[in-house]
């Protein structure tokens, strides 16, 4: 019996890095699909349609967790400061986490568009 490997990654990081990894082949899935809307002339199809919408909503939701990571660390400098510790606004930790904070909506989407065209090949 084989054993399922754990898509628990020790860091954040590695876990948006494997799933922006998979964008593609999830462009590759999605080409013929666009491909056979485009012939049929349709105004909305479905599947541009979603592709547009789910990228707006990833930008939308990746900006608003970048800010609110950036407000959390503003929010906490002077406590750092007064506590003896280098704030993260300064050493460059605030950043990092603002860009984790705003790709991880997007490897979400980059997944889950990799499961559901992967499946109807």
């Amino acid at each position: 019996m084989s054993r399922r490997r754990s898509r628990k990654f020790s860091h954040p990081v590695t876990a948006v890095a494997t799933n922006l990894m998979l964008a593609p082949a999830v462009m590759l899935a999605r080409l013929p699909l666009l491909a056979g809307e485009a012939r049929h002339g349709d105004r909305w199809p479905s599947e541009t349609a979603r592709s547009v919408a789910e990228k707006a909503a990833a930008a939308a939701e990746g900006a608003a967790a970048a800010q609110l990571s950036l407000a959390k660390a503003a929010w906490s400098f002077w406590p750092d400061v007064i506590a003896g510790r280098v704030p993260a606004l300064v050493n460059g930790e605030a950043l990092r986490e603002a860009a984790d904070a705003a790709l991880k909506p997007a490897g979400k989407r980059v997944r889950a568009n990799f499961r559901r065209l992967s499946r109807r090949a």
